[in-house]
């Protein structure tokens, strides 16, 4: 029998984002089947609206566990793009130095000084706030050191800041900038886990095309492995959150089917391994739809792991075969520490619709795209050909290059379809 429970109140869980979750952020913890709310709005029961998660145990068969293991595991891989989710930034990345919030927050004032009411020196004051802690007191902001630069330069950060304390105000602000500029690398980093994507992923600025992720598209018969799995998981979603599921299938309507898992309402597939997440938010799933997350492993030696919901004091044990649906674009989750025996591992997949798919073309738009982009980085007599060019360049979706190469292509049709102004254009030209 199905436990339902409706959470008495919600308790403010912000400060807890990039941290780790522990026994300490929960007071139940659920190994049953459970159906658990948010409390909800006045004068109204609990639906589909307020529904925090719906756990179910032993949904899958051993077969579509071991297919999907042996499909999707190797799709997650070593990355630092995991941001929050990757947990607190402490000592290093790599051979690199993370720019703590100290070193910001002292940065940070020198580019916009402010006086002290009592007549107190602002430096010292940050410097007593952080105390002991301040070369561990890492950044959210994930930026790292250039380690060529400061290293070519001597650069040692606390010296550095007792000259900019005795130059004029002017001369600090300047200083304060070049630094950040030259000496703290732009890209931002977060802690190194192992986690990747299956499916299909929508446009980026530096990858201007839908497209298959990199796993789909060098491994096909390995993503294909898993069907079975994530179809029996749809099933679920289906009969759990037929509303939900009907909005996410509303969305995959609109889709060119090859952006879709067949038989199913997912576009993409986020595959973690042995990953502890501290507690985030997920980001870019169907606002409408909802995640799904399961869990499969070799040989399920491994304990903890359970998904901390500190917003609602609870926690769920999911184990290998187990179906959670969970609204992890609302709700802070994050895992409690995972021991696991040597050998062992943990894969947990979580399934959802992106919903920046919607802006992408049909899959042959798409392609088509993305074959303009590789063509115009091997055109050596391209005017825009430079050392390592990617073959992106700024306002190039609305140029004619692209309007004549789509049309010689996919013909005036599909130039009419996503570019009438194009076509448009061409017709006044002509009268």
């Amino acid at each position: 029998m199905t436990k339902v429970v409706t959470a008495d109140r919600h308790y403010d869980s912000e400060h807890l984002l990039g941290k780790f979750v522990d026994e300490s952020h929960y007071d139940v913890l659920y190994e049953e089947d459970v159906d658990f709310y948010a409390p909800p709005p006045m004068g109204e029961e609990n639906s589909e609206k307020n529904i925090i998660f719906k756990f179910r145990k032993n949904w899958f068969t051993q077969e579509e566990q071991d297919k999907a293991y042996e499909g999707l595991r190797e799709a997650a891989v070593e990355t630092q793009n995991r941001g929050t989710a990757a947990g607190p930034k402490a000592g290093q990345l790599g051979n690199r130095q993370w720019v703590t919030e100290y070193q910001f927050e002292i940065m940070d004032y020198f580019l916009k000084p402010s006086s002290n009411l009592f007549g107190a020196d602002p430096i010292q004051e940050i410097m007593d706030k952080y105390g002991d802690d301040r070369s561990s007191a890492a950044s959210q902001r994930g930026q790292v050191w250039s380690s060529n630069k400061t290293r070519d330069e001597g650069f040692q950060f606390d010296e550095w800041v007792e000259e900019l304390r005795k130059m004029p105000q002017d001369d600090a602000k300047a200083e304060a900038k070049r630094v950040m500029k030259d000496l703290v690398c732009s890209t931002t980093y977060a802690n190194s886990v192992f986690s990747g994507i299956a499916g299909y992923f929508d446009r980026y600025p530096r990858i201007p095309y839908g497209r298959p992720t990199s796993f789909t598209e060098k491994f096909p018969e390995q993503f294909e492995k898993g069907f079975p799995f994530l179809q029996h998981l749809a099933r679920g979603f289906e009969e759990l959150l037929p509303v939900r599921y009907g909005k996410q299938m509303d969305a995959c309507a609109k889709m060119d089917p090859k952006f879709i898992v067949p038989g199913t309402p997912f576009t993409t597939v986020t595959v973690n391994k042995t990953f502890r997440t501290a507690a985030h938010r997920d980001a870019g799933d169907l606002n409408e739809g909802f995640s799904n997350l399961t869990v499969v492993s070799n040989n399920g030696k491994y304990t903890g792991g359970y998904l901390v919901f500190p917003e609602y004091r609870c926690a769920v044990n999911i184990r290998p075969g187990d179906l959670l649906l969970v609204n992890n674009h609302e709700g802070i989750h994050g895992n409690t520490e995972m021991v696991a025996e040597e050998g062992a591992e943990r894969i947990s997949f979580v399934c959802y619709f992106r919903e920046k798919m919607l802006e992408l073309g049909s899959w042959d738009y798409e392609m088509t795209r993305k074959q303009f982009v590789e063509d115009r980085r091997l055109n050596k007599e391209h005017p825009l050909q430079r050392p390592l060019w990617n073959g992106v360049s700024e306002g190039m979706w609305d140029k004619q290059e692209w309007y004549d190469y789509l049309k010689d292509r996919l013909g005036e049709d599909v130039l009419a379809k996503h570019h009438p102004d194009a076509v448009k254009s061409s017709l006044e030209a002509f009268f």
